[in-house]
């Protein structure tokens, strides 16, 4: 066999360490999942006010924008595994904060509303700002370059099970047992990821091939996305989809206002969209989207706006728990074919830098677009404001695959030997 483990969906499970991080980042994300949704019942509960739902999105965005590039170039020169210590403490902290903040006897949010809440969530910003470059450029270098879709579409899975798992648990915990004992739950899925990191062994730093100052290193990430057709019109539809088609941050109004389901229900309907990726990654997993990856990408966000838009109109809990499950199949197709190409494009000595700007791009639109639903929501109304965006979201397709015509005609199974660039023809 030429290209060992290219037709084995299980090749990259195979691999001691990428097994541990896949845990370690299953187990991180149900903790990140769940603090995310226990904040936003819980802000939702204290003000009922879907702006305030947005102004949590805000919160974590600016922060996390402010400080993406530099985490990148982090990322790029120093051990990626102890960064990704350091900050998953940081992580730790943050989250016993909201724990105390719980606890009536304190009176902290009596005597302060939901602020100290919202300083917690710009703190994660920062956080996550430092573990999404350092954990993408880690993954790559603990498989094969012939593996890098599978890894993708393996890492994809373990995410969006985690991303069912972690609203499911904490809507849950906290229908049943309370605010408080959900935040104690994050910890615990929390530490559970830390024992895993530590257990990886650490990579070496990727040697540095000339010297840049820091403003230039900061800057190549940027110019390497700009000067590649691929990745900035795969970040941007992305990005633009994301921002204008997300209905998860209203999905607490939906819950108590449109469909009456309460926490309990807001879980299950926060976890949909990962029922239907994980689905989605199993298929792929045995059919790679190689040849025609570029035009699967544009179906799959299509295909994901007609669902946000579909959505809006539902007042019947099970069809719009459907069709969140249909948005997640959709959505993870872009998911898998943007990153396998972003490794594949890549160099190593760039994984971090490029990993940060592609968080800009999409990381940060999950919590841009959550203001923008909040403050859309209130302006136009919940349901107009959710078909408005769905329709955007079409609108930006189109938009890009007329004007990104190497994105349209990407294959895959050539991004391996070929570096496409914007301006190949």
């Amino acid at each position: 066999m030429n290209n060992p483990g290219k037709d084995d969906a299980f090749a990259v499970l195979k691999i001691r360490d990428f097994r541990l991080f896949i845990g370690f980042r299953f187990f991180m994300t149900i903790a990140i999942q769940m603090q995310s949704l226990i904040v936003g019942w819980q802000i939702y509960e204290l003000t009922h006010n879907p702006l305030s739902l947005g102004l949590i999105g805000l919160s974590e965005a600016i922060p996390f924008i402010s400080i993406a590039l530099y985490a990148g170039n982090v990322a790029d020169r120093f051990p990626r595994k102890n960064i990704l210590l350091m900050f998953e403490a940081f992580f730790l902290i943050g989250t016993t904060a909201l724990l105390l903040f719980s606890f009536p006897k304190f009176g902290i949010l009596a005597l302060l509303g939901v602020l100290p809440i919202y300083l917690v969530v710009t703190i994660s910003g920062f956080t996550r700002a430092f573990l999404y470059p350092a954990a993408i450029a880690m993954m790559a270098q603990l498989v094969p370059r012939n593996l890098y879709t599978n890894s993708a579409t393996w890492n994809s899975t373990s995410f969006h099970i985690a991303a069912i798992a972690g609203p499911s648990i904490g809507g849950l915990v906290y229908g049943f047992f309370g605010v408080s004992a959900a935040y104690i739950s994050v910890i615990v899925f929390m530490a559970l990821s830390f024992i895993l990191l530590i257990i990886i062994r650490k990579q070496p730093v990727p040697p540095v091939t000339h010297e840049e100052t820091l403003r230039q290193r900061l800057g190549s990430g940027i110019r390497f996305v700009m000067k590649n057709q691929i990745l900035l019109s795969a970040m941007s539809l992305d990005m633009f989809a994301v921002l204008f088609g997300g209905a998860v941050a209203m999905l607490p109004v939906f819950a108590d206002v449109i469909l009456h389901v309460g926490p309990k229900g807001l879980g299950f309907l926060r976890a949909a969209p990962m029922v239907g990726a994980v689905m989605m990654s199993i298929f792929l997993a045995y059919h790679p989207p190689r040849v025609h990856a570029g035009r699967s990408l544009l179906i799959g966000v299509t295909g994901f706006g007609l669902s946000i838009i579909c959505f809006a109109l539902s007042h019947n809990f099970y069809l719009s728990f459907g069709l969140l499950i249909l948005s997640g199949m959709f959505d993870n197709i872009s998911v898998v074919i943007r990153a396998s190409a972003m490794q594949l494009i890549t160099p190593d000595d760039m994984r971090g830098r490029v990993a940060s700007v592609n968080s800009i791009f999409i990381g940060s639109s999950n919590e841009i677009g959550s203001f923008e639903s909040g403050l859309a929501a209130k302006i136009m109304g919940l349901i107009p404001s959710v078909l408005f965006g769905g329709g955007m979201t079409l609108l930006i397709v189109m938009i890009t695959g007329k004007w990104a015509p190497l994105l349209r005609k990407m294959d895959l199974s050539r991004l391996g030997d070929t570096t496409y660039s914007s301006d190949e023809k």
